[in-house]
């Protein structure tokens, strides 16, 4: 019973260190100023306006390297729980 709650709370605790760490590596939002006059530069933003999507994030933060970690948690979690299923 004790392997199996182990196994639940590392893979959990991986999803959730690679969710904060995701969050954590950069600002969600820019907020910018919107202003009226014709000869200001609009921003390159996927909608008018302030969002939440950033101009250009690309999907470095889904990186090996950056979410080691919460795999390795995840992956030893899960080598526990099937280790109870096969023993």
């Amino acid at each position: 019973m004790a392997v199996i709650l182990i196994g639940v709370l590392l893979t959990v605790a991986g999803l959730v260190y690679m969710a904060v760490a995701a969050i954590m590596r950069g600002r969600l939002s820019e907020p910018t100023a919107v202003s009226t006059a014709p000869d200001s530069a609009t921003p390159n933003l996927a909608t008018p306006g302030p969002t939440l999507e950033p101009r250009r994030r690309g999907l470095r933060f889904l990186g090996l390297s950056q979410n080691w970690p919460g795999l390795l948690m995840m992956a030893v979690g899960a080598i526990l729980l099937l280790s109870v299923v096969v023993f």
